[in-house]
């Protein structure tokens, strides 16, 4: 590829930081804590303090992430004059790495605040085991967030980010806002945490889809890099569709009123995104569809969390 076409002037350092956060995937952080929000006030156990904390935290750690991300595949070689994606901050010279291991440091630094403010709020002093717990799993939602593609031996570029998203940005985001309201938690509550992560994976997926080629030249491992692109395209079906049917099997378990099939309305947007992926075959077209599925993931978790408190 002629390295000319990434050629970018400079947007000045707060644009170049605002690009870096990308805010495109930032609707992940929201649809992840809004599940676990909808589905409390739905169980008539919903705290407002609770979720803002929540959202709070998460926004730092998915800015972390994605600093980190930034910094990292800068360091690794997948951003480098190969990549068809947008250009990142440090790659393009914007920031310099100093600078985005700084901001790094400060998210770090504000994910932990909001995470020990947010568990004090919840648990208390009585609760200091369940808040060691918590605190446990904010620390090692830290360490991921950084670890993804900026340590020695990033997880990421093993093929393990995908594992890592459905985790924490399903089951961990989902039940863990759940049980900070509820101080319980019910299995069926793990269905709506498997749409949260199903469709989470398939935005990392649509990500990795788009840059296949210069992660192989990189040495990223990518599931979409280990399964090639045919396969990486029907393993992204499989994850659009587990994330409806999960949703649909919540809604049968826990039937009470046609509201609840809201989330029906989303499915167009679904589909829209399935048949782009599949047919899309160049970077630049597939490049809309990772924000595509991202607000999609958003607006799917609103219609779903609505139907279920009406």
């Amino acid at each position: 590829m002629n390295t000319t076409e990434h050629t970018t002037t400079n947007p000045g350092l707060v644009k170049a930081w605002i690009s870096a956060f990308r805010p495109r995937t930032l609707p992940l952080a929201f649809s992840c804590i809004g599940m676990g929000g909808f589905i409390a006030a739905a169980n008539n156990v919903f705290d407002a303090t609770v979720v803002g904390l929540c959202v709070l935290t998460t926004l730092f750690l998915q800015i972390l992430s994605n600093l980190a991300n930034d910094y990292g595949d800068t360091k690794h070689g997948a951003d480098s004059e190969h990549r068809e994606g947008p250009m990142r901050a440090v790659q393009a010279g914007h920031i310099q790495a100093s600078q985005m291991k700084q901001g790094m440091m400060v998210f770090s630094l504000l994910s932990l605040v909001s995470g020990l403010l947010l568990l004090w709020v919840a648990f208390g002093s009585d609760g200091i085991l369940l808040f060691l717990v918590f605190l446990g799993l904010g620390l090692a939602s830290i360490w991921a967030a950084i670890s993804y593609t900026a340590s020695d031996k990033p997880y990421g570029y093993a093929g393990l980010g995908d594992v890592f998203v459905f985790i924490f940005f399903g089951l961990v985001g989902v039940l863990g806002t759940y049980y900070l309201q509820a101080q319980q938690l019910q299995a069926v509550v793990v269905l709506p945490a498997l749409i949260c992560g199903f469709f989470s994976t398939a935005v990392l997926n649509v990500n990795n889809i788009r840059d296949i080629k210069s992660d192989i030249i990189a040495g990223k491992r990518s599931v979409p890099v280990r399964l090639g692109p045919e396969k990486a395209r029907v393993y992204h079906l499989l994850l659009l569709l587990g994330g409806v049917l999960s949703a649909f099997f919540y809604v049968l378990l826990n039937y009470y009123s046609p509201w609840q099939f809201l989330f029906i309305l989303a499915l167009p947007l679904v589909v829209v995104n399935a048949v782009n992926v599949w047919r899309k075959q160049t970077s630049k077209e597939l490049d809309p569809y990772l924000k595509q599925m991202a607000m999609t993931t958003l607006l799917f978790v609103l219609l779903f969390g609505i139907g279920q408190v009406l």
